[in-house]
């Protein structure tokens, strides 16, 4: 385990939140048009882990000062500084945006037909299919909105750069062709390594994304780079082998979704390949890999992004 304090963490997670939760309610379903800008908030407030912008803002401080701007060596540092937290946060509020959009749509009767989420009705159920479908049409398009502001010192690098890893971990080549595979994969018997390529992209792309967005508000070197990626890799995985278990020891009230739906929906998970002892097994390993990720990145300010590791592994919901 990391040796960061659990209060510490806490207390520097309840500050982010602070943050994260603030510019969400300035920035979603502002000025939309009948009830989809209520749509739009209730799939993104009142609950959830927030562990996706607590990895950007994370990982941002963990690559904040190194190397050089190299971007406008006359500019002030201090202002660089502020504009590259800047850009912090409205990635940490848009890969929210991304991960809230990916749950109304696969709550929907045409993907896992949940009636539960975050503890209270789903989206289609509360405001219908029609205004569910648009919510998160809207999520998604507000997500590369937040990331592109008109008037911002963000480098405009950045902000492309910003968009190129959300836009790729949330389609095709990550969240949506994950979920493809998934939805062809029920009833089938996958081995260890389809059933990896699948949560790799369905589940991992936007927490690997997360921790790779952070660290393009700073100018990390190579090896840098290459340690986050593993840990986020390592850390997208574990969290989908521990989401696999809670599914299976844990109630819907302590999940605030619905328990044993995997199984309900003969959907291939972790426990179902391995067994619950070896999949938390498994967990424990992807544990040590996303530390030792961090170890090899050279960053010495990864304190927070290993304690993050543990709330993965130790989660109850």
């Amino acid at each position: 385990m990391s040796g960061m304090h659990g209060q510490a963490l806490t207390d520097w997670s309840a500050a982010q939140l602070a943050r994260t939760e603030a510019a969400l309610s300035d920035w979603v379903g502002v000025g939309a048009p009948s009830d989809l800008g209520q749509a739009m908030r209730y799939a993104v407030q009142g609950g959830g882990k927030r562990l996706r912008p607590l990895l950007v803002l994370a990982a941002r401080e963990a690559v904040a000062g190194e190397g050089h701007s190299g971007v406008d060596a006359a500019r002030d540092e201090a202002a660089l500084r502020a504009a590259l937290d800047e850009a912090a946060l409205r990635a940490a509020c848009a890969v929210e945006l991304i991960h809230a959009y990916s749950l109304v749509h696969d709550d929907m009767p045409c993907m896992d037909n949940d009636v539960l989420r975050r503890g209270k009705p789903t989206v289609h159920v509360q405001f219908g299919e029609a205004g569910a479908l648009l919510a998160g049409d809207a999520l998604q398009a507000l997500a590369f909105e937040l990331l592109t502001p008109e008037r911002s010192d963000i480098p405009v690098a950045v902000q492309a750069q910003l968009c190129r890893l959300l836009a790729r971990a949330a389609g095709a080549a990550g969240m949506a062709g994950g979920q493809a595979i998934d939805l062809a994969s029920v009833g089938e018997q996958l081995d260890e390594a389809q059933l990896r390529h699948m949560h790799q992209l369905k589940t991992g792309a936007l927490l690997r994304a997360s921790v790779m967005m952070g660290a393009a508000c700073g100018t990390p070197g190579g090896a840098a780079l290459a340690g986050l990626a593993c840990y986020g890799n390592a850390l997208g995985l574990a969290f989908q082998v521990v989401d696999d278990i809670l599914d299976v020891t844990q109630d819907s009230a302590t999940l605030g979704k619905t328990a044993g739906k995997d199984a309900f929906h003969s959907k291939p998970t972790y426990v179902s390949l391995l067994g619950i002892e070896a999949a938390r097994q498994c967990a424990q390993n992807l544990h040590g890999e996303a530390l030792a990720g961090l170890a090899a990145s050279g960053l010495r300010n990864t304190e927070r992004l290993a304690a993050l590791a543990d709330m993965v592994l130790l989660r109850s919901n």
